[in-house]
C-alpha cells in the first residue's frame, strides 16, 4: 500500500468520529432506465450535506496534530464554509470564515449553526475573488492556517475517503465511476486512490457547461482561466481547475469530460426530487445528469457504474428558477414578444390561436411601439414541444409579428 493510500485509510478511520460512511445505494429507477447497475454514492447525506467536510476535517486534523495552529481561515459561499465550520466545532478550534456580501442568508445561517461559538463569519466583497483576497490577507496577518477548498494535498487526501468507502461497500470494484468536477479536489483524490485499489476502474468527469475548466485545460494541455462562468451550478462553477488537482487529472483525456447544460441539469434535479425523493443541489446532480450522454454513446452497457452525488444543499427558494429552466430546455415553455395591433378584437384573435393544452403563464404589456401596434411579453406553457411549433405556425399564418426570446440570454435577464 502506498503512502497516499495509507494516509487515506488513516483519514477514513478518523472521520468515523464525525459520521458513519455515507450510503452507496443501488438505484432501481436509474438502473432500469439505462439497463445496467447504477449506484449512487450519497455524499448529500454527510452532516453538512456534502463531501466537503471530509477534506476540511482532514486538513484541520493534520494541522492540529502538527501543533502549527488552532486558528483556521477559509473563503467560501457554501459547502466548504460549512465543512470548515463543522470541523472547527468538533476540534474546538477557532475559525474565521469569509463569505461574499451577496451570500444568501440561508447559507450564512447554516454555517453559523454548524460552527457555533467556534467560528466568526466575515461578510466582505461583492465577488468571490475579493472575498478570497481578504481571507488570504487576514490569514497571513494573523498567522492562521488558510484552508483551500480543493488546492491542498491534505484536502485531496480527505476527499479520497469517498473512494475507500466505495470499495468497502461494493461487492466488486466498479467498472466506471462518474465524478462531478469543480476545483478538482474530489476527482483528484478518488482517481488517485482507485488507481491502486481498483486499477481496472474507468472514469468519466462531469462539469457544468458554463464552467468547464477541466475540459478546457485538458484540451489545451495546460491550465487556463475561463473568461466567464455561469454561476447556476454554484458548487462546481470554477473558472480555473486547482493546481494540485490538475497535476493528477492531466493524465486523462478531454473526451472523458462531459459537460452538462445548466437547463438540462434542472430536469435531473426535479426528477430526482419527484421520483426518488432525493434532494440534490445542481453540482450534486452532475454525475447523474451525464448518464444520458454515456448511454447514448454506448458506454454504460454491462457495467457497474457509481455516480458520486456530491451535495444536497439545495435552497428551495430556487425551485421556481429550476422549474423554469427545465421547462425551457424540454421545449414546453417559450417566451415571445408579440406585436399586437391596437384594435378591438386583436387579443381575442390571438387567444383563438392557442391549442387546448396551451396555457398563458405570462402576459405583460411592454410598450406602445407604434401608433397602431403595442408590444406584449407572452409566456406559453404546454404539454409537449410540438404544440409550440404548431402555435408559431398558426401565428405566422394569421399575420402576427412575433419574436421568440426563449434562448436570448440578454433579454431573458431583463424580461423573464
Amino acid at each position: 500500500m502506498s503512502d497516499f493510500s495509507t494516509a487515506v485509510a488513516d483519514a477514513e478511520t478518523a472521520l468515523r468520529d464525525l459520521f458513519p460512511a455515507t450510503p452507496l445505494q443501488l438505484n432501481d429507477h436509474l438502473s432500469a432506465r439505462y439497463g445496467t447497475e447504477i449506484w449512487l454514492k450519497r455524499e448529500d447525506l454527510t452532516p453538512v450535506r456534502s463531501y466537503k467536510l471530509r477534506g476540511a476535517f482532514n486538513a484541520m486534523r493534520k494541522a492540529l496534530d502538527a501543533g502549527s495552529t488552532r486558528h483556521f481561515v477559509c473563503a467560501s459561499a457554501g459547502n466548504h464554509a460549512q465543512g470548515v465550520a463543522f470541523a472547527c466545532r468538533h476540534f474546538g478550534a477557532r475559525g474565521t470564515i469569509f463569505m461574499p456580501v451577496t451570500t444568501p442568508k440561508q447559507k450564512i445561517d447554516k454555517t453559523r449553526i454548524f460552527g457555533g461559538d467556534s467560528v466568526e463569519i466575515v461578510l466582505t466583497g461583492d465577488y468571490f475573488d475579493q472575498t478570497l483576497a481578504a481571507a488570504q490577507a487576514f490569514s497571513a496577518e494573523h498567522g492562521a492556517a488558510f484552508l483551500s477548498p480543493f488546492d491542498s494535498a491534505d484536502v485531496i487526501e480527505g476527499q479520497a475517503t469517498v473512494a475507500l468507502e466505495m470499495i468497502e461497500q461494493l461487492p466488486a470494484p466498479p467498472d466506471l465511476v462518474v465524478l462531478p468536477v469543480g476545483g478538482g479536489g474530489l476527482s483528484a483524490g478518488v482517481t488517485r486512490y482507485l488507481a491502486e485499489a481498483a486499477p481496472g476502474t474507468e472514469f468519466v468527469f462531469a462539469e457544468p457547461r458554463g464552467g468547464a475548466s477541466l475540459k478546457g485545460a485538458l484540451e489545451s494541455g495546460a491550465q487556463l482561466t475561463l473568461p466567464a462562468v455561469d454561476s447556476f451550478v454554484d458548487g462546481a462553477a470554477v473558472a480555473r481547475i486547482g493546481d494540485l488537482p490538475f497535476s493528477q487529472l492531466r493524465q486523462f483525456s478531454a473526451d472523458q469530460v462531459l459537460t452538462a447544460p445548466e437547463d438540462r441539469l434542472s430536469i435531473t434535479i426535479l426528477e430526482m426530487l419527484n421520483v426518488e425523493g432525493i434532494v440534490l443541489e445542481p453540482a450534486g446532480a452532475l454525475a447523474v445528469d451525464v448518464l444520458q450522454d454515456l448511454a447514448q454513446s454506448g458506454q454504460l452497457a454491462g457495467k457497474r457504474v457509481v455516480c458520486v452525488c456530491s451535495g444536497g444543499n439545495f435552497d428551495f427558494e430556487r425551485l421556481p428558477e429550476v422549474k423554469e429552466r427545465a421547462q425551457r430546455f424540454a421545449g414546453i415553455k417559450k417566451y415571445f414578444i408579440l406585436r399586437l395591433p391596437q384594435r378591438p378584437g386583436a387579443l381575442r384573435d390571438f387567444l383563438m390561436l392557442l391549442g387546448p393544452d396551451d396555457d398563458i403563464a405570462r402576459f405583460e404589456y411592454l410598450k406602445k411601439s407604434a401608433r397602431n401596434f403595442g408590444s406584449v411579453l407572452i409566456g406559453i406553457e404546454t404539454s409537449q414541444p410540438a404544440n409550440l411549433t404548431a402555435l408559431t405556425e398558426r401565428l405566422t399564418e394569421a399575420g402576427f409579428a412575433y419574436q421568440d426570446i426563449t434562448q436570448d440570454e440578454l433579454l431573458a435577464q431583463f424580461l423573464i
